[in-house]
């Protein structure tokens, strides 16, 4: 679950990377209040959530699914067997 977490964690900041980096290409102080206004970081943060978004949405639809019934764990001859997709 942390996995997945991270995942969309990473899939939010990128567009403020992305930024960062345009920002170093023009040769510019990256930590000068005048290149990071409310209008920039609303719409990195937009960006970042439609990035968030479509990767859940991808995660959803082209994730690996196991079909089958689930056999919960139980004890067979003392010993414990664990649960299995079957």
């Amino acid at each position: 679950m942390s996995r997945a977490i991270s995942e969309l964690g990473l899939l939010y900041l990128a567009p403020f990377v992305l930024y960062a980096a345009l920002l170093v290409l023009r040769r510019v102080y990256i930590l000068s209040l005048d290149h990071w206004t409310r209008s920039v970081i609303a719409t990195l943060s937009l960006a970042g959530l439609a990035f968030v978004l479509c990767g859940m949405l991808l995660t959803g639809f082209f994730a690996e699914r196991h079909e089958g019934a689930y056999a919960p764990a139980h004890i067979e001859n003392g010993r414990l067997v664990p649960g299995q997709i079957q």
